[in-house]
């Protein structure tokens, strides 16, 4: 697992429920390091036994943890650096759903060496989609599926979106969308603002 990826499940933990929280998970996971480096990479396990660990001190589900970790991943107090990849997929909110399969690739241009969800978006009747999401870490489409609601809450979209389980090796996620400017969305401009 790249290291970005474990050091975004630490911030989102350590950020939402405190540093000594975090001390706890790691205690708990048995890491036996305070951190990860976001540059190095790790064997999955690592990432498993800590968000394993964080849902017990929490008496809260895996899915519903990752899916709170999606919705951080887009709105959180941290880098900005994955919102701004994920509005490059178009100035709508169904120009990004039927993006979603090209994150990836845009994401190695940054960095070479990380893995990602592959996500293969299909298109039914009417504005619903469906996501099949595979990666390593189990849940993963739980966090697909709070990045996709925060997502829609920054586009200014009211969409439902829900975790439908697993099939053919992928978790399944459906999407249909009933506004695409039912709100007003979040300012956002693709050039970067003035250091």
């Amino acid at each position: 697992m790249h290291g970005l990826i474990n050091r975004s499940i630490q911030c989102f933990l350590r950020d939402t429920f405190g540093a000594s929280f975090w001390q706890q998970v790691t205690q708990g996971a048995r890491l036996g390091i305070d951190g990860f480096e976001a540059m190095l990479d790790y064997d999955d396990a690592p990432s498993d036994a800590v968000i394993a660990a964080a849902g017990r001190l929490l008496d809260r589900s895996r899915d519903s943890l990752l899916e709170d970790l999606g919705t951080y991943l887009v709105t959180g107090t941290g880098d900005r650096g994955l919102r701004r990849l994920l509005r490059f997929g178009g100035p709508t909110f169904s120009d990004f759903l039927l993006s979603l399969d090209e994150i990836p690739d845009r994401a190695r241009l940054a960095l070479p060496d990380i893995e990602l969800p592959v996500l293969e978006v299909v298109e039914h009747a009417g504005a619903n989609l469906t996501l099949w999401c595979r990666f390593p870490l189990s849940g993963a489409g739980h966090v697909i599926v709070g990045l996709l609601r925060a997502m829609a809450d920054d586009y200014g979209a009211l969409c439902l979106v829900e975790h439908r389980g697993e099939a053919a090796g992928a978790e399944v996620v459906g999407v249909s969308l009933a506004a695409s400017a039912f709100a007003a969305p979040r300012p956002f401009d693709l050039a970067m603002p003035p250091v």
